[in-house]
This record gives C-alpha cells, structure tokens and sequence, in this order.
C-alpha cells in the first residue's frame, strides 16, 4: 500500500493506493472520508491517476455526504443518572413511575414520568416525542431568525419539515422544502442555524460547486467553525 495525491480543481484529492488480483479499478471513500484505490497488478501510475481524475467530482460529493453524516449514537438504556442533550447541554435524565405520563425539563434535569421504568420502548418514546415537540418550535423560529439574510438572494421562505435521518443532519428538496433531522435539536443553536442556512443556500446552488461555497461565506462566515462543532457532537 502506498499514498498518492492528485489536484483536481481547488482541491486536492490523496489516497491509498493498493494493487490486488482483480480485473478493475475501484475507488472507495470512507466514513472517516479517507479514500482507498484497489487497482489490478501492473496498471500504470498514469492510468491510475487518469481514472482518480475522472472521478474527482464523486469522490469529493462522497467526502461532504460523509462529512455531514451524524455520528454514530451510543447505546441508551434511559435510566436515571443517563446524560441526555438538548441544544448542546446535557441533562441528567431523573426517571419515575407516575400515571401522568411525560418529560418536563427542571433545575438542570430531565424528569421523565413513565407507567413502567423498566419499559425500555415506552420511556424512548416518551424522550423522542418531546423532543419532536420542541423541534418544532425551536426550528420554526431559528429558521424565521436567519431567513433575512439569505432572502436578499431571491432564496424563497421554505416549508420546514422535521425527520429521524440516520445519515444526515439536513436535506432539501426540487420543491423548495427543507428536512432537518429531529436529533439536531439535540446540539447547539449556532450549529441548528447552520445546518437551516446550509440548506437554504441549496435551494440556490444546488451543489457543492465553488459558487456553493461562495454564498455560504456570505451567509454564515463562521461555518467552517460550526460544522466542526457539529461533526464532534454525539446524539441519541
């Protein structure tokens, strides 16, 4: 296995080379969005690098989609003690057995009231419908904050729409409308109004091109900043 690199545009696109028994070359891009070519014995650097070239446009689209997937949640047994986030902060989760079912946030704590503590599928629930409930409202009103400055760029005022994605903190579609995953509710306010900015900036720019990227400097000069706060952030 050795290490290669190649400019394609502004970028510049590394990856492990290796050279296996196999009739094609293949290209793979890793969640930790490190790239590994398997290329047959005996192809050349210059052929080899010709085919990277060629799909320098998939392999960066690959890096991003990766680079804005969540990370992977750990596992949760919603018992008292367990921390919980929301909008950044974690919150001890206070569990109890109660008639009146419900969650309600107090004195730095998550109180959660169930008929059974030991029901696992009923207390996540419980957890996952208030939070849908204040997604709705936080989002809705983050979106109304930031819609000023993206409104000047003929940029229409979306239909918002809250969705459990395992593989992305945002979406939007042809339509006009804009996904936000319900566990974004679960990190900071600055990194909500980047993920609801980058998605409005694709309703202008479609994808990840140079002129993408210009407009999000105009829109949010910190999101560099903001994506790495979010890409650290553990939810669940």
């Amino acid at each position: 296995m050795t290490h290669h690199s190649i400019a394609f545009g502004t970028a510049t696109i590394e990856y492990e080379l290796i050279f296996t028994r196999r009739k094609s070359l293949g290209i793979t891009v890793h969640p930790d969005q490190h790239v590994t070519v398997r290329a047959p014995l005996r192809t050349s650097t210059a052929d080899i690098e010709a085919i990277v070239r060629k799909k320098g446009g998939w392999i960066l689209k690959k890096r991003q989609e990766f680079e804005d997937y969540p990370p992977a949640p750990p596992p949760r047994r919603y018992v008292s003690g367990e921390t919980h986030l929301y909008l950044g902060h974690g919150y001890r989760l206070v569990v109890s057995e109660d008639k009146d079912q419900g969650i309600r946030l107090a004195n730095g704590r998550l109180f959660l009231q169930t008929k059974d503590k030991n029901d696992l599928a009923r207390k996540k629930k419980l957890l996952e419908n208030w939070y849908r409930q204040q997604a709705k409202i936080i989002f809705a009103e983050r979106l109304a904050v930031v819609y000023p400055s993206v409104a000047q760029f003929g940029i229409p005022y979306p239909e918002m729409k809250i969705r459990l994605m395992k593989s992305r903190w945002g979406s939007c579609s042809s339509k006009g409308n804009i996904n936000l995953n319900l566990r974004l509710i679960q990190t900071p306010m600055a990194c909500i109004d980047y993920v609801i900015i980058h998605e409005l900036a694709h309703l202008k720019e479609h994808n990840h091109s140079p002129a993408y990227y210009n407009l999000l400097d105009k829109l949010l000069p910190d999101w560099r900043e903001q994506r790495e706060i979010l890409n650290r952030v553990q939810v669940a």
